[in-house]
């Protein structure tokens, strides 16, 4: 490829996106009353939220119908050419409907408006003309309509679908606050997700504890702190005071720094050698907030312990790791 091939290439994207940029700049004063209006409607409805289209405008009805349905709206997509074959059996009284359609004439929307308007179901129209068949129904207008398409012919779908899906962002955000829907609620609605688990796992779901828990008393020998640190496969061991609270902890990383500056090792006793005041979490703590203290004081592994510093178990970084927190 010669470098005029190169730079055509370049300069068709950069066209294509400030095509683009300008038709999301555009719809910033359109912002208004309609708006606010359908957020209201959208707010009140007692059902769900069926957002139509057909073709290209279909899928950017699909990806609204899922952003509002993960931010606490419950939406669903309706094909408007199956709509109107049985598929408006899923449609009731107490749904509002979002159609988009760049025309405002698409036929197979048209033709769900009879159905609609004889069961009083509210109609959103998220359209690109501001004078069509769609929009004369609506009880609500939206226009996402653009000056001009990205493609050089001015027929793809292409500023007008950004601008659609834009619109649905904005709608969709503006839901979710005035439902006060927060980062648990979010949470909830993608457990499988590493957002999810950021969100919703704390550290006693992930953490060591009972038998699992390497622990010896501040007068134990060298021997036996290894022992334990080594035998729990977790590089690290607590340490507690004759009450059972924990006082230090001692790391794989504290025994190859302790072999390099002494030649005696095994006459001392763990609460000679331990690391006194160690960071520690309660059970509570979100295993995210877990990673986060690790990451910045460069360790992996955390006891966690209770109101009365009573050791509840540990909690390592691998084991953040292999569910997907971290």
């Amino acid at each position: 490829m010669n470098n005029n091939d190169k730079q055509k290439i370049i300069n068709r994207a950069k066209k294509v996106l400030k095509i683009e940029t300008d038709a999301l700049n555009a719809l910033i004063n359109r912002i208004d009353n309609n708006f606010v209006n359908a957020v209201e409607i959208l707010y009140h409805c007692r059902g769900r939220v069926v957002v139509t289209g057909m073709g290209k405008s279909g899928i950017i009805a699909k990806k609204i119908a899922a952003t509002l349905s993960s931010t606490g709206t419950p939406a669903l997509y309706l094909h408007p050419a199956e709509g109107i074959h049985g598929d408006l059996g899923m449609v009731t009284r107490d749904d509002v409907v979002i159609a988009i359609s760049n025309s405002g004439e698409t036929p197979e929307i048209v033709s769900l408006l009879p159905f609609l308007k004889r069961f009083g179901v509210k109609l959103i129209v998220m359209a690109g003309k501001e004078r069509s068949t769609l929009t004369k129904m609506g009880d609500v207008t939206i226009n996402v309509g653009v000056k001009e398409e990205a493609c050089p012919f001015n027929l793809v779908p292409t500023a007008s679908t950004t601008a659609a899906l834009a619109m649905g962002d904005a709608i969709s955000v503006s839901l979710l606050e005035k439902r006060g829907f927060n980062k648990e609620k979010f949470a909830l609605f993608h457990p499988g997700g590493s957002i999810g688990k950021k969100l919703i796992l704390k550290v006693s779901d992930v953490m060591h504890k009972g038998k699992d828990i390497p622990v010896v008393s501040e007068d134990a020998l060298m021997k036996d702190l290894i022992f334990a640190m080594t035998s729990k496969k977790l590089g690290i061991t607590t340490v507690v005071n004759k009450n059972k609270k924990l006082v230090g902890v001692f790391t794989d990383g504290d025994l190859r720094r302790l072999l390099e500056n002494e030649t005696d090792i095994f006459g001392k006793r763990a609460g000679e050698i331990m690391i006194r005041r160690p960071k520690a979490v309660a059970a509570d703590t979100l295993a995210a907030k877990a990673v986060e203290i690790m990451e910045r004081h460069s360790i992996t592994a955390l006891p966690v312990v209770d109101k009365r510093n009573n050791v509840e178990g540990i909690i390592h970084l691998h084991d953040l790791l292999k569910i997907g927190v971290v």
